[in-house]
Parts: structure tokens; sequence; C-alpha cells
């Protein structure tokens, strides 16, 4: 019998879900069906209950729901508790078990698919919204020398840092504060690229052989990894790997069977020109 999983969102008619999964579920010989789902503004409780009655197995959330969907959970994981939202629900007798895999994909991405380990490297993560939230533990778990996180309410980077200072070396500042000083690896996981603008950091910021890393994906040659080119940094990347490897995470967890991601992700990347 055919197994069915989904994504949820609004809107959701953009999401590359349902076309990476099917791509997992016929590399592995999985029997499932995956749909994209949009649940009506305030009506997620019972999109998940008419799913779940149905038979589903799993789902993915996205936004603007990842924060409702932990709430709705009866069982969250270290990760999506300190994430404070989850990105994937496991369906198992009526109850709903919460995991967050958006920082294991980027985690993964750079240090498997771009043979860049963290560990002793310094780490500058912009922005204080929910996408830096879920990837600060699994990037402190990465054991980097430090971590910073900028943003420009400082008070949002400090809260940030007050959550997570017990699992590792954390700053936390605003543009005007952060030092002039180069990091190993930059993270953009603000929404500037999708306006088409550039956080303010410095060139200095980007150490020479850096990794600079823009969350969005699909946008090609963004302001920022423009910038970052242009400030000596060696290697730039989309978030077309995060959006897979989180993506292997949860087809794992719900299958058991981990799917290879090298294949989705050529077939899903954009040339960064």
């Amino acid at each position: 019998m055919t197994d069915r999983y989904a994504v949820f969102g609004n809107p959701i008619s953009h999401s590359k879900s349902p076309q990476i999964h099917m791509a997992f579920a016929r590399q592995t010989g999985q029997d499932i069906a995956y749909e994209a789902i949009e649940a009506p503004a305030g009506g997620l409780k019972e999109t998940i209950a008419a799913f779940t009655q149905s038979g589903g197995k799993g789902f993915n959330i996205t936004v603007p729901f990842k924060l409702e969907a932990l709430a709705l959970a009866t069982s969250r994981s270290r990760h999506a508790e300190l994430a404070g939202a989850t990105n994937c629900i496991k369906i198992e007798g009526g109850e709903l078990l919460a995991e967050n895999f958006d920082g294991v994909g980027i985690v993964r991405d750079i240090e498997i698919n771009q043979d860049y380990p963290l560990a002793g490297r310094k780490v500058l993560l912009v922005g204080a919204g929910g996408a830096s939230r879920g990837a600060i533990l699994p990037i402190l778990e990465a054991k980097p020398a430090a971590l910073t996180i900028v943003n420009r309410t400082a008070a949002k980077a400090l809260e940030l840092k007050a959550a997570f200072a017990s699992f590792g070396d954390i700053g936390a500042c605003g543009y005007d504060d952060l030092a002039v000083e180069p990091f190993d690896l930059v993270i953009n996981a603000t929404s500037a690229s999708l306006h088409g603008d550039m956080p303010p950091l410095r060139l200095e910021n980007f150490a020479k052989g850096c990794l600079a890393y823009d969350m969005m994906y699909g946008k090609g040659m963004t302001p920022f990894l423009r910038f970052a080119g242009g400030s000596g940094a060696a290697t730039l990347v989309d978030g077309v790997g995060m959006l897979v490897e989180q993506a292997a995470e949860a087809f794992a967890w719900w299958r058991g069977v981990r799917p290879g991601t090298a294949p989705v992700i050529a077939e899903l990347t954009v040339p960064l020109t």
C-alpha cells in the first residue's frame, strides 16, 4: 500500500519538496506518494487532522506554519525545541513527533558536499530570524572555533546568544559593532537576497579563501555572493544543497533508508551567474 506524505505551507505551489521526495522514492524503491497542500490561514490544525485521519505518515512544514506546527506536536526533538520551530513531523499511533532538520541540512551541505569541515573555523551567521535559530545548534555541534551572530537589531542576536550559550562559544552584535575581522565561513540567513539586497557587511569580514553561503536558492549570483566573491571568498554556495539535505534527513527518518543527494542537487541547481 502506498504511504502518503506531504508538505504544508501557504503559499505552497512553488515548493520543490514533491519533486525531491519522489526522486528519493524512485532512487530507493520506496512506495510513497508526496503532495503539496496549501493550508488556509488559521486552518493548520484542521488540515493536519484531516491528513492524519486519511492515513498520512508524515509531513514537512514550511512558512508560515513552522512555529504553529511545533505547538501542535505531541513530542519535540531537542533541535526542534531549541529552534522554536519544526520543519518535519512523523505520525506514529496518532502522535505528532516534531523534528527540525534545517540546520542539519546546511551543515551536511557544507561539510560533505563542499568538503569544508567546520571544526576549528570561525563562523559568521548573518541574521537572527528563524533560519538562523534553526542552524545554530547543528553548527555548534560541528565544533567551530567560534560562532558570531550579527543582526540589524542587536537585541535579537543577543537573545539567540543567551539561548544557545551553553552549547559553544557564541558572539552576538549589531552590524555597527561587528569587528573588522575575517571569518572562514559567512552564512547569509537573512531574506536580503530575496529582495536583491546586500547585508551591510565589510570586505574584511570575508577571509581570503573562505566559503560564503547564501541560504536563499535558485536566485543565481545574489548580491551577497557577488560581494563575497569580490572580497576573496574561494567558494560561493547557495542554499539548494541545504534544501535537499534537510529533505534527505526527513526521508531517512520516515522511511529508514538514506537517499543519495548529489543527483537531486544537480537536478535543482541554478548556475551562479
